[in-house]
């Protein structure tokens, strides 16, 4: 497990960037570790035990080529991410992205779309539950 940054001190980096000139919004994700299991919140399965902990990796090289790409989307000038890995207990944090652009529906669209591709492309977490 890693330790996690400080959105706070990622914002200031970001406003200090060459590219805050061209940015009228930040939007923020913070995944976390939750106790309800994917089972049961995605698809309705109130059989599944809560979860206690999760074992989460990810592929850092799809995960900058899916940055890469959202760099390319309408009005996105800055990208941070940060990715957590090993055995993660409810309420660790998972991931931290920032993305700042010109207007917010860019943003909202640009951190859907990174976000969802890190976790459906990226990601492995493989979620132990309680006995």
């Amino acid at each position: 497990m890693k330790e996690s940054p400080s959105i706070d001190l990622w914002l200031k980096e970001a406003k200090k960037d060459e590219s805050s000139k061209k940015i009228g919004m930040y939007l923020t994700h913070n995944g976390i570790v939750r106790e309800s299991a994917k089972a049961k919140v995605r698809k309705g399965d109130n059989n599944t035990k809560p979860v206690k902990a999760m074992n989460f990796s990810y592929d850092e090289k799809k995960v900058e080529k899916f940055i890469e790409k959202t760099y390319r989307l309408e009005g996105i000038y800055y990208i941070k991410v940060w990715l957590n890995e090993g055995v993660l207990s409810v309420g660790d944090d998972i991931m931290y992205v920032l993305i700042g652009g010109d207007i917010r529906p860019h943003i909202v669209d640009a951190l859907q779309f990174l976000v969802g591709n890190i976790k459906n492309e990226c990601v492995i977490e493989e979620e132990i539950y309680e006995e």
